[in-house]
C-alpha cells in the first residue's frame, strides 16, 4: 500500500490552479442523485497538487438552518451537466455523511472513513484506479 501524503491536497480556492475551461469548473453546481433528488451545492474541489487531479467534491448541504459540509469522492460522479454534478450516492447516505472539516484533510484516517463510508478505495492505495470521467452533457 502506498502512503498518504497529506501534503499533496489542497482546496482549488486556496491553489494557484486555475481551469483553463470556465465550463468544466464545477463549483456551484447543484449535487443531485442518480434517482434526481437535489443534495446539495458543489462549494469547493479537493486538488491532488501532485497529480493535479479531483480527489473530492467539497458539497454544502442540508436545510436552510442545518447546513452540512462533507468530501465526497470523485469516485461517486456519474455525470456531469452544464447545472448539475450526478453522483450514485442517495440523499439518505449524504445527510449522513461524515462532516468536512479543513484541518481533517491532513489527516490520513478521515480520509479512510470517508472512503470507507462511501464505499471506495482510497487514492492512495497501490489497487486505486482513478475513475474515467463522465462524459459532460
Amino acid at each position: 500500500m502506498a502512503t498518504y501524503n497529506p501534503n499533496e491536497l489542497v482546496l482549488l480556492s486556496k491553489s494557484d490552479e486555475i481551469t483553463l475551461d470556465v465550463d468544466a469548473d464545477i463549483r456551484g453546481r447543484k449535487v443531485v442523485s442518480s434517482a434526481g433528488d437535489e443534495l446539495g451545492t458543489v462549494h469547493d474541489l479537493l486538488v491532488d497538487q501532485t497529480t493535479n487531479r479531483v480527489r473530492a467534491l467539497v458539497v454544502n448541504h442540508g436545510h436552510l438552518f442545518s447546513k452540512t459540509t462533507s468530501a465526497i469522492p470523485v469516485e461517486a460522479v456519474t455525470k456531469i451537466t452544464a447545472d448539475e454534478v450526478v453522483i450514485d450516492q442517495n440523499k439518505d447516505k449524504v445527510g449522513d455523511a461524515p462532516a468536512y472539516d479543513p484541518t481533517l484533510i491532513y489527516d490520513e484516517d478521515y480520509f479512510v472513513d470517508v472512503y470507507d463510508y462511501y464505499g471506495y478505495t482510497p487514492f492512495w492505495y497501490d489497487e486505486y484506479v482513478y475513475p474515467t470521467y463522465p462524459i459532460y452533457v
